[in-house]
């Protein structure tokens, strides 16, 4: 399969990013203005609502062979401890910074697993393309200029850095699903993954009263339980829709391809997330000076260099 036809999979990773990046915008709006209280909780739901992948069943549903069943299981429960260290970084700093952290390691990290498990290799020009990517991607990261007396990275950080190797890993396992089964029978089988993920959240006392506790809120028929309800289900609809698309883009290209331009996703959420700010600066607490667009828009020249560079 000819890997750099731009509609085949270039097209279908930009789309994905972009509804990805309305999806970030939402929840750090639900986390920082704490409609849903805590990562955990909402974790528990995208894993939940990953069952709404069902809804393509009759499109094509089977029972693959037990190996199959078992690498699609756990590369969803994967990708769901990727989005709870996500949901844990989002609720404690920037979006504009959580993005392209996570999103820098992804291609690192998938280029690795990718080396080792499939021998993938990359030509000189694209692969200085994911390196500008991660580049862009990493100076975002610092408040400039460095202090020896000032912390160097941003409350999160670390966090970030796990959610991007965990959801690397995943997206390294979605691949092989994706060779052995058709799309959307894959794509079921692992938010079944998700979902049982989801439930192990459970097994925690204080996390499994919380998410009790939600249900009970979820019962109050507030306008504000209907607003946050209608926010969550708009937002995992977004969410869902950049997942299906970026799954698809995984079986018509390469992985760390496709998750090397996961940085424009940054571009997008930059710009959304200073719209928003002005509105609920409490919320998205965004720091707009000059200096700090000057270092953002730098990375985003970096992104853009990095771009061309992937898709020669």
């Amino acid at each position: 399969m000819e890997i750099f036809d731009p509609v085949s999979w270039i097209f279908v990773a930009v789309s994905a990013y972009f509804l990805g990046a309305f999806a970030v915008l939402m929840d750090k709006f639900l986390l920082g203005s704490k409609r849903i209280s805590s990562p955990q909780i909402y974790t528990f739901y995208v894993g939940i609502f990953g069952l709404g992948a069902f809804l393509f069943a009759p499109f094509g549903f089977n029972v693959p062979p037990i190996w199959q069943i078992v690498v699609s299981l756990v590369s969803g429960a994967i990708y769901i401890g990727g989005i709870f260290a996500l949901n844990v970084s989002i609720s404690k700093a920037e979006a504009s910074r959580v993005t392209p952290v996570v999103f820098s390691v992804v291609p690192l990290a998938s280029y690795l697993i990718s080396f080792v498990v499939n021998n993938e290799k990359l030509t000189l020009a694209q692969l200085g393309g994911v390196v500008m990517l991660i580049v862009g991607g990493l100076l975002i990261s610092f408040d400039l200029p460095l202090k020896k007396s000032q912390q160097k990275f941003f409350t999160g950080f670390y966090t970030s850095c796990l959610a991007g190797f965990l959801l690397a890993v995943s997206y390294v396992m979605f691949k092989i699903v994706y060779v052995e089964q058709a799309f959307l029978n894959g794509f079921m089988w692992t938010r079944v993954g998700g979902f049982l993920a989801a439930l192990l959240l459970l097994l925690m006392p204080i996390w499994r009263r919380e998410i009790f506790k939600s249900f009970s809120h979820a019962k109050k028929p507030s306008h504000e339980n209907v607003s946050t309800g209608g926010f969550f289900v708009v937002n995992k609809i977004m969410g869902g829709l950049s997942s299906i698309l970026l799954n698809k883009a995984f079986q018509l290209g390469s992985v760390t391809l496709v998750n090397s331009m996961v940085s424009l996703q940054y571009v997008f959420v930059l710009i959304l997330v200073a719209v928003a700010a002005r509105k609920k600066p409490n919320v998205f607490a965004e720091k707009l000076s000059f200096w700090d667009w000057a270092q953002k828009v730098s990375a985003i020249a970096i992104i853009a260099v990095g771009m061309f560079y992937i898709s020669r």
